[in-house]
């Protein structure tokens, strides 16, 4: 059996081939993901970055930290508390203090371009999040003169600087310089009296103490120059350290008041997030197309088995050539694709990088485990691709030799009919769930990236019965037109069954998945636009730059000032709830007057009233497991401060940006970040309009209308979103692309013989041409409808959720990029299905005739 199946392996080489390269591609996708995923587990160590010059730091814990029957359980607060001035003035009893102010700064000058880029290639631009800093802190930071000298007078700064190779044409900022900045005071000129080497974990501007602390009052952290046990003594006499109190931090304790000390690993969860989709994608397109293609490959040898069944092979026979043969091209392909892994994750990771996806510093590690996994899943798929094949070549009489037509005649078996059942009412069960219990799950990426995978596999598992009527469909018009292409291309693709399922099955995945994806993203950000702008009647927006933004205070007291118009200016804060004793939710939060925003909105109150909200009381909304107007709710405010506080109202859930609302007393610590401003009735609005852009002119501050505010804000994708949906989609539709052309290849070579029997009854090279061109674009066609059936049921659901999460958006179906798609595939089938014609074509008709036997 040995010697046969090596003499079977040479002489279809073409099909062993396409196996080979459709594991290999499978394999290497797979193992180039989990080497990155695998990067993604621990992040490098830092110790610390801006106190690293510091002796001990004083600061207000940032961190909640609640005991629970199961143990601790922390949360990040939103605004930690200033260190009081009393506890500054004892600290200094000790020794030599430094106050520490951050404050949010943007530049404001367009030109200055990258002027004061950080080394990490950002920096800070038009409406980039600088931050302020007192001059005197510098030293304990690592941040020293590389030229001019240091702030000594109102209106001068030093600012940081990448090292440069060339000249002043290169437009950075040099000592002398005059740029206008935006501080919590307003918009002004200031003199660059000294630079500083840039960092990047920051992009700092220092101010003298005096401006810093006019511009900032609140302490935010205290260097102290003396001993680190005195130092805790007095803050524990001061009763600071109870509660969410101070921190004394020393040595490696210091990373905690570095900004965004969790930023490395903070990063690596999205990035894990995005590469474990990009997994699970990767491996089901792959397990998918090379089960098809392995089980393919067994079905177009069913005259072969039937030869050998005839010579005497018994089933059990059969059934050993054809695991051999699987064998042989499995484990050589499988440890090919891990060599193409291995050497493609690298790449794959600076692109990441490069993009901005991951950052800057992320990198393949020496993990060999997802090599392991790669290898061992591409060795099991193929097993598995060719299991039901191989018991169905083993059940093949010695009479299907005596057969000259390839015609897929036998009815589905009823274990496929079950299977295919049980996976489509998982599918279309689990949506109707999901709809039924919780409809906000189905706009959560997970679910809609999933979701498809069953209906895909339901789909390919009725392929037999969908394809027939379907190839009707497509072909009822061009097989009633003269000429027999047509009609003889309905006639073989309807006949030759499992050849149209295994070359639709890519095309099938491609559609499927990039309408299902785009097409959901697309819907869902429409819907939160829509949304948004039902959520406020306000005629104007301003909202400030940056995720620590603030609007300046002169800003926002010119604003309050304008006749005829109510204005609402809100904080963004958090507060945090502990649910069923164990679990520590934090919900986004904003801070506001009642009256002045029930006046500028139109919030989905499902019941209580907003105008009912006073500093006792809180408006939630249903996602809150209390959620009934009058119970009263045990929270933590964003500075860490318990409280309890009796629900007013509760807003419906819609698209899950429905937050929490509170007063501004029991957001201290939050800055006004957003102006939302409407016309009275009766109110001029060409004097409105005029009074509020002057007001953001003198302070350097963008007024946009409702719309303009809309179509910026929401629901804008970052771009590292995009890039990473371009990701998830480019590594499935460029796999399943070669699929397409791989099985397309091995359909046509197989089908020489066909060809020349054409050839024999007259048909031309051209015509015969014309004929498989044809076929493949039926292919294509049947399989861009499965797609598309699967894509239009994920979306229904998209949209159904929606409706039942009382959030009117129509749906939105990225025809451009399907159809552009659909095309690529289009072009791609034809290629790969006329140049084996055509190279065939080279060969005497009579030469190839007998080619199948």
């Amino acid at each position: 059996m040995l010697r046969l199946t090596l003499q079977g392996l040479r002489t279809r080489w073409v099909t062993f081939t396409g196996s080979f390269v459709a594991l290999a591609l499978g394999v290497g996708l797979i193992a180039a993901t989990g080497l990155a995923l695998a990067a993604t587990f621990e992040a490098p160590h830092r110790g610390p970055e801006r106190f690293a010059a510091a002796p001990v730091v004083v600061r207000a814990s940032d961190t909640l930290r609640v005991a629970t029957p199961i143990g601790e359980r922390t949360q990040r607060l939103a605004d930690p508390r200033a260190v009081p001035d009393s506890l500054a003035a004892e600290l200094a009893r000790l020794g030599r203090t430094v106050e520490d102010r951050t404050f949010p700064v943007s530049f404001t000058d367009a030109s200055l371009g990258d002027r004061t880029k950080g080394a990490d290639g950002g920096g800070a631009r038009e409406g980039d999040g600088a931050v302020g800093h007192p001059w005197s802190v510098a030293a304990a930071t690592p941040y020293r003169l590389t030229d001019g000298r240091a702030p000594a007078a109102p209106g001068e700064i030093v600012v940081a600087v990448a090292p440069r190779s060339q000249s002043r044409a290169d437009d950075g900022v040099e000592v002398g310089d005059r740029v206008r900045i935006l501080t919590p005071a307003g918009a002004g000129s200031r003199t660059v009296v000294g630079t500083v080497g840039a960092a990047d974990f920051e992009t700092p501007v220092f101010f003298t103490d005096a401006e810093a602390a006019q511009l900032s009052p609140r302490i935010d952290a205290l260097v102290v120059h003396a001993d680190a046990a005195a130092v805790r003594r007095a803050v524990r006499a001061t009763g600071a350290d109870t509660g969410t109190g101070f921190e004394v931090l020393t040595g490696d304790e210091r990373r905690a008041a570095d900004p965004d000390p969790d930023r490395d690993s903070e990063a690596l969860v999205a990035v894990n997030a995005l590469l474990g989709t990009a997994a699970g994608i990767t491996c089901f397109v792959s397990v998918f197309v090379v089960s098809s293609t392995f089980a393919f490959a067994v079905a177009q040898r069913r005259r072969e088995f039937g030869l050998l069944r005839t010579a005497g092979a018994t089933a059990r026979q059969i059934r050993r050539t054809v695991f051999a043969e699987a064998v042989l091209v499995a484990v050589p392909a499988s440890a090919f694709g891990c060599l193409l892994g291995a050497l493609g994750a690298p790449p794959l990771a600076a692109w990441m990088a490069d993009s901005g996806i991951a950052p800057s510093w992320f990198a393949i590690g020496d993990q060999t485990w997802p090599l392991h996994t790669a290898f061992w899943t591409g060795l099991c798929v193929a097993m598995a691709g060719v299991l039901t094949s191989s018991w169905r070549a083993g059940r093949i009489k010695p009479t299907e030799a005596l057969r000259e037509a390839a015609v897929d005649n036998r009815a589905m078996p009823p274990s496929r009919w079950l299977l295919g059942a049980l996976v489509l009412l998982a599918g279309l069960g689990l949506l109707a769930w999901s709809l039924a219990t919780d409809p906000g799950e189905a706009l959560k990426r997970k679910t809609y990236i999933t979701r498809p995978m069953l209906l895909i596999v339901g789909f390919a598992l009725y392929a037999p019965v969908l394809v027939p009527p379907l190839v009707g469909l497509v072909t009822w018009l061009p097989a009633r037109l003269p000429g027999a292409t047509g009609l003889l291309a309905r006639e073989n693709a309807a006949t030759g069954v499992r050849r149209t399922a295994a070359v639709a099955a890519p095309v099938l995945i491609t559609v499927a998945l990039a309408a299902s994806l785009l097409g959901t993203t697309a819907t869902i950000n429409q819907a939160k636009a829509t949304e948004a702008a039902a959520q406020t009647s306000a005629d104007y927006v301003v909202a400030a730059p940056g995720e620590d933004g603030a609007l300046p205070a002169p800003f926002v007291e010119r604003v309050r000032g304008i006749p005829g118009a109510d204005v609402s200016a809100s904080r963004t804060t958090a507060v945090t709830v502990l649910e069923e004793g164990v679990a520590l939710v934090r919900s986004e939060a904003r801070a506001v007057d009642p009256a002045d925003l029930v006046a500028v909105s139109r919030l989905p109150v499902a019941s209580g009233r907003v105008a009912d909200l006073d500093d006792g009381g809180i408006v939630v909304n249903e996602e809150w497991r209390t959620h009934t107007v009058g119970q009263r709710v045990r929270v933590w405010l964003g500075d860490g401060r318990e409280a309890t506080l009796r629900i007013v109202a509760v807003l419906r859930t819609g698209t899950g940006s429905n937050g929490v609302y509170v007063t501004p007393r029991n957001a201290p610590g939050a800055t006004v970040d957003r102006l939302d401003v409407k016309l009275r009735d009766g109110a001029d609005a060409a004097t409105v309009d005029t009074a509020l852009r002057e007001a953001g002119r003198a302070t350097e501050t963008t007024v946009l209308t409702k719309a303009a505010w809309t179509a910026l804000s929401h629901p804008r994708s970052s771009e590292s979103t995009r890039l990473g949906m371009l990701l998830i989609l480019g590594i499935a539709l460029l796999y399943t692309g070669i699929a397409l052309a791989n099985t397309l290849v091995m359909a046509t070579s197989d089908r020489v013989g066909d060809l020349a029997v054409l050839r024999l009854t007259g048909a031309t090279g051209p015509q015969v041409l014309r004929l498989v061109a044809a076929e493949a674009l039926v292919v294509v066609a049947v399989g861009s409808l499965l797609g598309a059936t699967v894509a239009g049921l994920n979306l229904l659901g998209v949209r159904g959720a929606l409706a039942l999460l009382s959030v009117p958006s129509p749906l939105v179906v990225p025809w451009g990029s399907v159809g552009a798609m659909v095309a690529a595939s289009a072009v791609l089938a034809v290629l790969a299905a006329v140049v084996p014609a055509l190279t065939a074509l080279r060969t005497r008709p009579v030469a190839l005739a007998g080619t199948r036997e």
